[in-house]
């Protein structure tokens, strides 16, 4: 192992508990011990044990699974009063131990105006009589309840009530009474969850939210009370020497009710600023914390604590690095950490712990690679939130994310096996055969591996002189550093596999031309293209992301997808002036891109003064920049340099499935990695 490593590899304790090394699995949404979002009631997620186990079993030195709720939300039954479950938990804990690893339970207060109201549960809410006849399969307003009455964050129209005593009494008894079942199960500590993010318990915190007269609102003390009585009665029923963790975001980033600061933007804080933090982490360790597991945002500024690739790597490492300075207990950090500079910051004695979640998901060994210095082969994540927690909005709409997605997150858009073990797994195959992949794209690729681990023997055609197809395209913004090192793990993986055979410049233009058993098509996408007049004037964006085209200073971008948008932002960066034409009522209106990325672009374009025309259409490409329509009809003329297309794409099959022809990845529907994988992996178990 490289010895800039090492600090990472050193023993620390929180509370009176020995953990053997400084690398923090941090909680994940969909990843809890007890279930998620189970229409049946929650029980005992094999699954998700099985996720930990394996990374326990790779090294890591403290695992925090993902929020347990301490109410189930369907039925309503309190955690405590199934004791099945901690029996079950009692007996993967004996097996968690035997790895060397500890484990925190991390216990959820709930979610307040923060929970993720969908498209279908909203409608039934907003109705007395339907949310009278579902409550006692999911009171919707006891999930709302919130310090104060307000707007959700994710239905503006929908006003969460006040939280009532009793419910914030109930709630702080049920935190002591599941934190005792859990150390007798074996559980090394608990992690309060959270002032942290804008969850209920940050909610009571910040002033910006919480405008109660009792003694849970308005003195700093009444705010931090909440949090304060819900760890003394955690020690109280468990011991002093119990650790508890508490989730924590050093500032709120927040600008208003739905806005977030970005990097780098001149905005007052509404939320916990730096000073307040400074006192608040104090008075939290003194009401009894044993470590801060913290980051930064809230979800009106998600970013910070789900972030993007357009966030920069450790991009929360200096505000908790200055937390640390006012506290005497661990702290940790997360938020895109990278080893070398966790290690560095551990050494230096800024921080205590890094902080580490989506990465476990991707590559499960990558802890292991790294001290065996085998860095080339871990596979990133792209931070792409499109398997693991794509809750997604737009503009007159909740959280669009699909109820089946709703109940699986966690897994990954990279890794199919990820959460998934009983529906993506390999299997030696029964015929060993020779497999023709056409198109050495993403979705080429990983069909391709797939095939190889199960026996057969694989031709991979690529027409170009390099594997990668589209995906070179995405990744050649300055911001996807994480997307090209995606391609040379590709690249180097496919390598290794002696039954791949890669020939390169070799375009297949006959299905006839093959001689194999099965033939897998992907050969992707091509760009939409708009019939209007003078469209040969403008650029296509692959054309421009693969450096085929220049651009002037100003820049007029049709279409504001996502791929418009992240072009956008890369000509913004590069000190040119971009403006996006949309017909759409918002920005990226597609369901499935997490609302973290979204948001993301949406606030740098507005604190960046970045033109966007809405409910815009084009009508012709002039010499000197486009007309365009409003929604009202009326025409106006932008004046730019260079106009780009970003249009959509649509398939483009070599040829039409059959019998042993199969179409993968964007060849058969345009989507997104998570798409193209999953798909390959649906079609390569078959063969």
């Amino acid at each position: 192992m490289d010895a800039k490593y090492e600090a990472l590899f050193t023993p620390w304790k929180v509370g009176n508990v020995e953990i053997k090394n400084r690398i923090v699995m941090c909680p994940m949404g969909g990843t809890s011990l007890f279930g998620w979002f189970e229409l049946t009631g929650c029980g005992f997620d094999k699954e998700a044990a099985k996720l930990f186990l394996e990374r326990a079993q790779n090294n890591v030195g403290l695992i925090i699974p993902g929020i347990a709720p301490l109410r189930d939300t369907f039925w309503g039954k309190w955690l405590w009063q199934n004791p099945k479950m901690f029996e079950d938990l009692k007996v993967f804990m004996d097996e968690i131990h035997k790895t060397g690893a500890k484990l925190f339970i991390q216990l959820t207060a709930g979610m307040g105006r923060s929970w993720a109201i969908t498209e279908l549960v909203g409608p039934l809410h907003k109705n007395k009589i339907t949310r009278a006849i579902i409550k006692p399969i999911i009171d919707t307003s006891h999930e709302l309840a919130s310090p104060s009455e307000q707007p959700s964050r994710w239905a503006p129209d929908i006003i969460c009530p006040e939280m009532t005593k009793e419910q914030i009494h109930e709630i702080i008894e049920a935190f002591a009474k599941t934190a005792k079942l859990c150390k007798d199960a074996g559980v090394d500590g608990v992690e309060v969850h959270a002032v942290h993010e804008g969850y209920l318990l940050d909610q009571f915190a910040i002033e910006f939210f919480n405008k109660r007269t009792d003694e849970y609102g308005g003195s700093f003390e009444n705010r931090y009370r909440f949090a304060a009585e819900v760890v003394k009665a955690i020690k109280e029923s468990c011991g002093s020497d119990f650790p508890v963790s508490l989730r924590y975001s050093v500032e709120s980033k927040l600008k208003g009710f739905q806005k977030g600061i970005v990097p780098g933007e001149d905005a007052k804080e509404m939320g916990r600023d730096m000073a307040e933090s400074e006192r608040a982490a104090k008075y939290l360790q003194d009401a009894g914390y044993d470590m801060l597991n913290a980051d930064n945002g809230t979800y009106d500024s998600w970013y910070w604590a789900h972030p993007p690739m357009y966030m920069p790597q450790n991009c929360n490492l200096e505000d908790v690095a200055h937390i640390k300075k006012f506290v005497d207990i661990p702290v940790v950090c997360a938020g895109r950490m990278e080893p070398d500079v966790g290690a560095q910051a551990i050494a230096e004695g800024k921080i205590d712990g890094m902080g580490v979640a989506r990465q476990f998901l991707v590559d499960p060994e990558w802890i292991t690679k790294l001290i065996e210095d085998r860095l080339e082969d871990i596979k990133p994540c792209i931070c792409c939130h499109s398997g693991c927690f794509n809750f997604s909005s737009s503009k007159g709409h909740y959280n669009t994310q699909d109820l089946k997605d709703t109940m699986g997150l966690a897994r990954c858009a990279l890794n199919a096996e990820t959460m998934q073990s009983k529906k993506h797994y390999i299997k030696p195959a029964k015929k060993s055969k020779h497999i023709v992949v056409i198109g050495g794209g993403i979705g080429g690729m990983e069909s391709a591996i797939v095939c190889a681990k199960r026996g057969h023997k694989v031709t991979l055609y690529e027409k170009t002189d390099r594997l990668g197809g589209v995906f070179i395209a995405a990744a050649a913004p300055s911001f996807k550093e994480k997307d090209r090192d995606l391609i040379t793990w590709y690249r180097r993986e496919i390598a290794k596999y002696p039954n791949i055979e890669v020939k390169l410049n070799s375009e297949v233009k006959r299905i006839s031309d093959c001689n194999a058993d099965e033939i897998i098509i992907a050969t992707g996408s091509k760009p939409n293209r708009i019939p209007v007049p003078g469209i040969d004037r403008t650029i296509q964006a692959v054309d421009f992301l693969l450096g085929k085209k220049e651009v002037g200073e100003t820049v007029t971008i049709i279409g504001g997808g996502l791929t418009g948008c992240e072009i956008a932002y890369e000509l913004y960066l590069q000190g040119k002036h971009p403006t996006i034409v949309e017909m759409q009522d918002d920005l990226i209106t597609t369901p499935g891109i997490c609302l973290a990325n979204t948001s993301f672009l949406r606030d740098f374009f507005e604190a960046n003064k970045v033109p966007v025309h809405l409910e815009t259409k084009l009508c012709r490409v002039e010499n000197d920049g486009v007309i365009v329509a409003d929604k009202n009809g009326m025409e106006f003329k932008i004046e730019s340099d260079s106009v780009i297309l970003s249009a959509g794409y649509k398939p483009m099959p070599l040829v039409e499935k059959g019998k042993h022809i199969y179409i993968v990845g964007d060849a058969n529907k345009v989507g997104n990695l998570r798409t193209v994988i999953w798909g390959a992996w649906d079609v390569c178990m078959k063969l």
